[in-house]
């Protein structure tokens, strides 16, 4: 299967190719060699596609919302008719197998068509007044919009911001990752195909330096809407607050999981081994660190051993393959990194624990009894490793779940009720999910704390995120 897409900027409703700008090479991290060059954005090319979203800015956000819906709902036909291509792309792109690929490309179009529909429910409200007068409450969009995604779901994150702020009535302008530029393009290539105006929807790829000072810090960006790490979520923060630019940030989590005795041992290891594994650990809700009763630890290492050993890496395009290599060649060494520290302070390594021959693969890994000094244990590894250690006490286990700084999501199995109820309300985490891992759904808010950001995506909070609200009063 071939990588088949033509990389391109859309600027100002225009495909711009190379045209003597920089180049950055796609790497298919299977082999770790190049499949192609994306071209960069240069100086002039964000000036203009500012200027087009100024432009185009009034005409959308007057733009009748039944005729925004309809555009939102074309956007998500399309995805779902190019979901095989599109898919391909993504695989060869990062590595994740093409089943979770084409099911991401789904989730995108799922978002879009959500958000069409909920913008027609987007009601102000009306305050209690006397005879004669009027108080209304409303919201309108922001404005233009910068967004910054990440490549462990370049596709998905991406729509998720897009697809509410187009919803909204705001053109957006868009800095996906170098990694992932093929899926990108498709989806703005939907986003064009559907109609979208000129100047409403525009792609930039390029240094991420200079796009980013140069978006967030003009008078046209009226929001930010960021994915990724907390250090780099912290730099666009200090350039937003010089131009008082509204931001949405989704940052780094650290995700521990809270194995109580009296869940079902076995279905809760196969729900658990294959969610830990799926796109290599690279996800940002992953779950991370196992808590696990004492009474059930050791069964609970066994269990989770013997399913570890027996899932499928390999290219992520073959059919049987159940996990694929990661996302670029800085991970493997990372990850081996944090696994050799563990180690070193005690942790024992009961499966994988090894990078691959060749290309960014590396072994599913389960580390037992692994210390709080391990730096894995105070990192995210956004990796394939799973990091263990047994506790006695509820209050223990709460107290463990919120020692970090980070606050993104949060698991627990348990079919105790009260438990269940308390755990919701004292882990501190922007999602928890009890007995489940369908925590990022279209009509749910998906957001952190602390260190983990603020601000949601998804759910009527996502609209909201690109709205501002205004009272008006009335004698």
């Amino acid at each position: 299967m071939s990588y088949d897409t033509d990389l391109q900027l859309f600027i100002d409703g225009v495909w711009k190719s190379g045209e003597g700008r920089d180049a950055h090479t796609v790497v298919n991290p299977v082999t770790a060699s190049g499949i192609a060059e994306v071209p960069y954005a240069s100086q002039s090319d964000l000036e203009e596609a500012l200027a087009a979203a100024q432009r185009a800015w009034p005409v959308w956000r007057s733009t009748d919302v039944e005729k925004r819906s309809a555009t939102l709902h074309k956007v998500a036909s399309l995805l779902r008719e190019r979901s095989e291509h599109i898919g391909a792309i993504l695989t060869q792109e990062q590595g994740k197998i093409l089943a979770e690929a084409k099911a991401e490309v789904a989730g995108s179009a799922q978002l879009f068509d959500w958000y069409a529909e909920e913008i027609k429910r987007d009601y102000g409200r009306t305050l209690v007044r006397p005879a004669g007068q009027l108080s209304r409450v409303i919201r309108q969009p922001v404005g233009p919009v910068a967004t910054f995604t990440p490549w462990n779901f370049p596709i998905y994150l991406l729509a998720k911001k897009v697809a509410a702020a187009l919803a909204a009535g705001c053109p957006v302008i868009s800095r996906p990752p170098h990694e992932t530029p093929g899926c990108a393009t498709e989806m703005f290539r939907a986003l064009a195909d559907a109609g979208i105006p000129k100047g409403v929807a525009q792609l930039v790829h390029g240094d991420a330096d200079l796009i980013s000072r140069t978006l967030i810090g003009s008078q046209e960006i009226r929001k930010v809407s960021f994915t990724g790490s907390t250090p780099v979520g912290k730099h666009l923060m200090r350039l937003a607050a010089d131009s008082m630019t509204r931001i949405t940030m989704e940052l780094g989590g650290h995700a521990p999981v809270l194995i109580f005795d009296d869940c079902d041992l076995e279905k809760t290891l196969d729900m658990v081994v294959p969610q830990k594994f799926r796109n290599a650990g690279q996800v940002c809700v992953s779950p991370t660190r196992f808590y696990v009763q004492e009474s059930i630890y050791q069964p609970f290492l066994k269990g989770f051993a013997e399913r570890t050993a027996k899932v499928k890496v390999g290219n992520g395009l073959e059919a049987d393959t159940k996990m694929g290599p990661l996302a670029n060649e800085r991970r493997p060494e990372a990850i081996g990194a944090l696994i050799e520290d563990a180690a070193a302070k005690g942790a024992r390594v009961l499966a994988g624990g090894h990078r691959g021959n060749q290309g960014f693969f590396f072994e599913p890994t389960l580390l037992a009894d692994v210390t709080n000094e391990a730096k894995i244990m105070n990192e995210e590894p956004f990796g394939p490793v799973a990091v263990t250690r047994s506790f006695a006490s509820f209050d223990e286990v709460i107290e463990q779940a919120n020692r970090l700084p980070f606050g993104l999501a949060a698991f627990a199995f348990t079919e105790n009720g009260r438990r269940a109820n308390l755990i919701g309300d004292l882990v501190e985490s922007g999602m928890v999910g009890i007995n489940t891992f369908a925590i990022s759904v279209a009509d749910a808010p998906f957001g952190g704390v602390k260190d983990s950001g603020f601000g949601s995506e998804g759910g009527k909070e996502g609209l909201e995120s690109y709205q501002v609200v205004k009272a008006i009063h009335q004698a």
